[in-house]
């Protein structure tokens, strides 16, 4: 029998870790925004103290394929201030990021400054 999956697009809002389980205590996790199947699992991630569009699925074989290296990705990311061309610069070689106490560099990519933001969701910080 052919099992049903179910992908979700959502809005993951300020304060909110990007997945399901967390041993670390008074942290708000995904299912609580909605009662999603069991199983669910997001493809990449958000930090805590960032907010936007998240994707979630509860098939393993296309969060794999989302997050191969052979799909191209593009991100909008805003920052609060001016970012440099130092920081741009790091950006285009490889930032280390730290997953679970574990260092890595993250790959190459291209990095452009938009001179006009586009119109997104108001910051939505919980206090």
């Amino acid at each position: 029998m052919m099992q049903t999956h179910r992908h979700f697009l959502i809005h993951k809002p300020f304060g909110y870790l990007s997945q399901f389980v967390c041993e670390l205590p008074k942290k708000k996790l995904l299912g609580e925004l909605y009662d999603f199947p069991e199983g669910t699992m997001a493809i990449g991630r958000l930090d805590e103290d960032s907010e936007g569009l998240l994707l979630l699925t509860t098939s393993g074989v296309m969060s794999e394929r989302a997050r191969s290296s052979k799909i191209e990705k593009e991100y909008y990311a805003q920052v609060d201030g001016e970012i440099g061309e130092m920081a741009l610069d790091q950006l285009r070689n490889g930032v280390q990021i730290g997953i679970r106490n574990v260092k890595y560099i993250t790959k190459p990519c291209n990095v452009t400054r938009l001179m006009f933001a586009p119109i997104l969701l108001p910051e939505q910080k919980n206090t």
